[in-house]
């Protein structure tokens, strides 16, 4: 036990008091004992008052000693992590009484597998790691640091290989209380066999046509054979056989630039029993110039080639339908514009939907939509991506009756609806909701082997409550469908309403037979209709197609859950609005300069259109009596979008099909919508996630940079302006290809992709038994070889501090009251004692008697 003080300063006082007391002793001619008692007590009661100023202490010994296994379990350290859990579970068995034990996991993250406690005597079973990407020794040791008891003395076994891939651990040793050791575990080196790719070189630029060099750095731990693929676009170029060299080997290919616009190059190495897959692809990205090139997308129902044949032959295009368009975004940055000719949104489906709209706010791809009974709102496109490209929305306002309506939506919650189905069902419902005025009349009904009425139907009265039920709906048991339909009849026979309409999502099969025809009968003498979908191939979609017929509805089979709402947005759409105006009209023509020369002679009569509203900001440059826009075009982030509300077969837009400036009217829209690209005028280095962008024209605080992934993800980009010409940048983003576009300000478009490269993790490295070394000298630990070495003495003695302030003061006041009761009192006690004196007789006083 030792005491220490705060502020010695603080004594000094002691020595002016010394003097003070020294001069008031010798002053007092008569020492009686009560003096030196009261003199005794008051010197000692300042001296305790002054040593309590100075902030005394002890620092008691604590005996308890804290030891925490930290367990890298990232990638590298798949093939060490039960040598790892091994050498734990052994050294358990050194463990004494006043040890106290915790076991995290870490990796990208931090993980308790087992909190601190005197109580753990066996390895538990560890929980499922997630971040495996990376090591992070540095977060590790200063997270462990912070769990412990800082006045206890405390060893970090730290198990791992030492390679380090975020983070710098130098920063986290110099941080560490001094009475923190960190042990580290000598691992056994081993190698599993593997190929790696370690990168990928093609051009930044080149032209159709063009024959280019394309390199792949392969490195293998061993000779060995794998197949080797050539990828464009994720379409296979070229394959072949390769022997490998244990080390770095390298392979060149020679292929004709034939695809364009951003073209992802991908190398990929297959070898059977490989270690470590995730590093077995790498990409790289080239542009690739060519004349424009535009994609028209046609509906599956009654395709027409109506804007192929106004393009002709002097605008480059393809023609897809919609269930052809791709998944990934470098598949839409090889064209500069696309056009959907009347496509439902339920055939192209939420994922692609999300990558288009990346393609034309962040890459400055141009987006046109014509009309048709399936486009626009009869689409389904409300409230979905889409919708946010376009001039218009699909909400119809100004002139139109909108009818009286009542929707129940009747939504399947059995078990094999959880996942992906039900957030996708859900978010149908909620986009349905939407959509629907708050006069409108709403149910909605969750059924597994019974109903569940989730809201009632009614006026809805307050939509944010409705969607927050409607988001409350979780997975239940079977599947029961008639009851809940019958509850969803009943509700409507009622209501006085001019549309009631109920819709139907499953992915079962009624289990039961039951008489759907006379319900939907009846139904509709009540005027209420019905449509149904079946999601999957578990559905019984005969049954459910049926059910649709006998309640005059539709009928939606779908085997992308990414349809749904589409289709519900569709549903909704067509039973609580008026959309086809079919009245022959001439279109009211706008001074707008980019389309004035065409429109100057006037244009023909049209037959009909959708009704739609334009949005704040678009351009209206045709619109009809009713105020609804024909024509309009605005700028959607770096793209241009223009919606043509009629259509492209010459049903709906009459005259205008047999104009003879019909063909120009369509040159004229791909024109508009053409982006800018320029060559990039800037240099652009990276290291991993990190980027450095060197702008000649020294306006590198005024550029903005945007980072969309292959799946049209929004990334977050950190940038910084270092200097007038250099700027820095930093995408979060996982392993993989991302896009990036550099916005000036001055609607110029500059793109390119680039390759976040796998991580570190994924190569194949030795134990860094340096690293561990240094850790281990740097804390005064050891590279530990036995297990029972990690419950070793520790050479801190851990000590508690205790403060003695208060008792100080506290023994000083219980003095002063002493002193001030000696001398208050002490006179008092004398007199009272004192016993009475008799009369003294003398001799006299005898004779005189």
């Amino acid at each position: 036990m030792d005491l220490r003080i705060d502020f010695p300063v603080a004594l000094l006082l002691l020595l002016p008091l010394a003097g003070y007391f020294i001069f008031t002793y010798l002053r007092q001619p008569l020492r009686s004992r009560r003096f030196k008692t009261v003199f005794t007590l008051r010197v000692t009661a300042i001296t305790l008052l002054v040593v309590a100023l100075a902030s005394p202490y002890l620092l008691l010994p604590i005996k308890d000693e804290q030891v925490l296994f930290l367990v890298d379990r990232s990638a590298s350290m798949q093939q060490h992590e039960a040598e790892a859990l091994q050498f734990i579970e052994q050294s358990l068995t050194h463990k004494k009484a006043h040890h106290l034990v915790g076991i995290y996991s870490f990796g990208e993250g931090f993980q308790t597998e087992a909190l601190l406690s005197k109580k753990l005597n066996k390895l538990p079973a560890l929980s499922k790691f997630e971040g495996r990407g990376n090591t992070n020794i540095e977060q590790a040791l200063q997270v462990a640091s912070g769990v412990i008891d800082s006045n206890k003395a405390t060893r970090i076994v730290l198990l791992s290989d030492g390679n380090e891939t975020v983070g710098e651990v130098e920063q986290a040793l110099q941080r560490l209380s001094p009475l923190i050791t960190v042990d580290t575990v000598q691992l056994t080196d081993s190698y599993q066999a593997d190929v790696a790719v370690d990168n990928v070189a093609s051009p930044e630029r080149a032209f159709v046509g063009e024959l280019q060099t394309i390199t792949a750095d392969i490195s293998a731990t061993e000779a060995t054979t794998a197949t080797l693929g050539l990828y464009a676009n994720d379409v296979l170029r070229q394959e072949k056989q390769v022997a490998l060299v244990a080390g770095d080997n390298q392979f060149t290919y020679q292929e004709p630039a034939e695809m364009e616009g951003l073209v992802r190059y991908e190398v990929r190495i297959n070898r059977e029993q490989d270690a470590i897959i995730e590093n077995n692809s790498y990409a790289s990205m080239t542009q690739v110039k060519a004349p424009p090139h535009i994609l028209v997308v046609q509906g599956e129902h009654k395709p027409t080639p109506a804007i192929s044949q106004a393009l002709g032959t002097s605008i480059r295009h393809t023609t897809l339908k919609a269930s052809e368009l791709p998944q990934s975004l470098s598949s839409y940055l090889q064209y500069d514009a696309i056009i959907f000719d009347n496509v439902p949104g339920y055939s192209v489906g939420e994922a692609r939907m999300q990558v288009i709209e990346q393609a034309v706010h962040s890459f400055g791809v141009g987006f046109m939509m014509s009309g048709g009974e399936m486009s626009f709102g009869l689409g389904g496109y409300a409230k979905s991506p889409i919708e946010k490209i376009l001039p218009v929305d699909m909400e119809v306002t100004g002139k139109h009756k909108v009818p009286s309506t009542g929707l129940v939506i009747v939504l399947d919650r059995s078990g094999s609806m959880s996942g992906e189905k039900m957030r996708l069902a859900k978010e149908a419902a909620v986009r349905a909701t939407e959509m629907l005025r708050e006069e409108d009349t709403l149910g909605f009904i969750a059924f597994d082997d019974k109903p569940w009425r989730i809201i009632a139907t009614a006026p809805m009265s307050n939509r944010d409550e409705a969607i927050a039920k409607i988001l409350s709906v979780t997975v239940g048991g079977g599947t029961e469908i008639y009851s809940s339909l019958k509850e969803a009849y009943a509700d409507l026979a009622p209501l006085d309403l001019q549309r009631k309409h109920i819709i139907l999502v499953t992915d079962g099969q009624e289990n039961t037979r039951r008489d759907y025809r006379a319900m939907t009968e009846q139904g509709l003498s009540d005027q209420t209709t019905l449509s149904t979908v079946s999601i999957g191939a578990d559905a019984d979609p005969k049954a459910l197609e049926k059910m649709s017929e006998m309640g005059s509805g539709r009928f939606y089979n779908v085997l992308d859950a990414n349809m749904i709402p589409t289709i519900l947005a569709r549903e909704t759409a067509m039973i609580s609005r008026t959309y086809i105006e079919d009245n022959p009209f001439y279109p009211r023509i706008y001074n707008v300069p980019a389309w004035s020369t065409l429109f100057a002679d006037g244009v023909p009569q049209m037959n009909a259109y959708i009704a739609t509203t334009a949005k704040e900001g678009a351009t209206v440059i045709a619109d009809s009596a009713e105020e609804d826009p024909v024509l309009a075009q605005w700028r959607y982030g770096m793209g241009t979008s223009i919606a043509f509300t009629s259509d492209a077969s010459g049903a709906w837009a009459g005259d205008w099909a047999r104009w003879d400036k019909w063909q120009s009217f369509w040159q004229k829209a791909v024109a508009e919508l053409l982006p800018t690209y320029n060559e990039t005028p800037y240099a652009i280095s990276q290291i991993g996630d990190t980027f450095t962008l060197v702008d000649p024209t020294n306006r590198a605080s005024l550029l903005e940079v945007h980072a969309v992934n292959e799946q049209g993800e929004q990334l977050e980009v950190t940038q910084q302006a270092v200097t007038a010409s250099k700027l820095t940048f930093q995408v979060t983003a996982t392993p993989g290809t991302v896009f990036l576009s550099v916005d000036n300000g001055t609607g110029d478009i500059f793109r390119l992709g680039k390759t976040i490269p796998y991580s570190e993790e994924y190569k194949q490295q030795p134990v860094d038994i340096k690293q561990l070394e240094h850790i281990a000298h740097q804390t005064s630990g050891q590279v530990l070889t036995a297990p029972k070495q990690a419950f070793r003495k520790l050479a801190q003695k851990s000590e508690a501090t205790q403060r003695i302030t208060v008792p100080l003061v506290v023994v000083a006041m219980l003095l002063f009251f002493m002193d001030i009761t000696l001398r208050r009192f002490t006179g008092v006690i004398r007199r009272k004692s004192k016993p009475k004196q008799q009369p003294t007789t003398t001799i006299m006083d005898k004779l005189k008697q």
